[in-house]
């Protein structure tokens, strides 16, 4: 299975980064992983939050697969404990899909664009937490999921 990870944004601190490339190294022993970084539209430059929105759906779009499994991150989707998260993963993937894409979206959202091709809108918590966050939160997860549906030892 193929997993992609395209996030609106970079990673400015160095500790992030670093946590960020141990994650990704560690989740690529289970499946293909690879993370996009789209750059975020300067809020300044822009008269509105959807003209921001859209400008970052139309750099998310040539890095989307018509075949893929679109998973967006978003405050109002369904939220998941890690067992469940592990399920809809293996769920996914027995589907015979053989891409799955996170999409993180910028500080202003993701645009109704992007959102129109996700086939699930998954939310962390009803708090809005920084894309920084939220990506390093993501692949743990991803982490801990494998981990689960390989019955591998993970703290709890």
């Amino acid at each position: 299975m193929k997993i992609k990870l395209i996030v609106v944004g970079k990673l400015k601190e160095t500790s992030f980064r670093e946590i960020s490339e141990e994650l990704s190294k560690r989740i690529r022993p289970y499946c293909s992983f690879s993370l996009i970084e789209i750059s975020a539209e300067n809020l300044k430059e822009v008269s509105s939050d959807e003209i921001a929105q859209k400008k970052e759906a139309e750099r998310i779009f040539p890095h989307l697969s018509e075949d893929a499994f679109v998973i967006t991150l978003e405050i109002e989707g369904k939220m998941l404990d890690s067992i469940q998260f592990a399920r809809k993963i293996q769920e996914i993937s027995h589907t015979g899909v053989n891409e799955v894409i996170f999409i993180i979206g910028g500080a202003t959202g993701i645009h109704p664009s992007i959102k129109q091709k996700s086939n699930f809108a998954f939310s962390f918590s009803k708090m809005t937490f920084t894309h920084q966050f939220v990506r390093l939160i993501l692949q743990e997860q991803l982490y801990r999921a494998f981990k689960i549906l390989n019955n591998e030892p993970y703290h709890k």
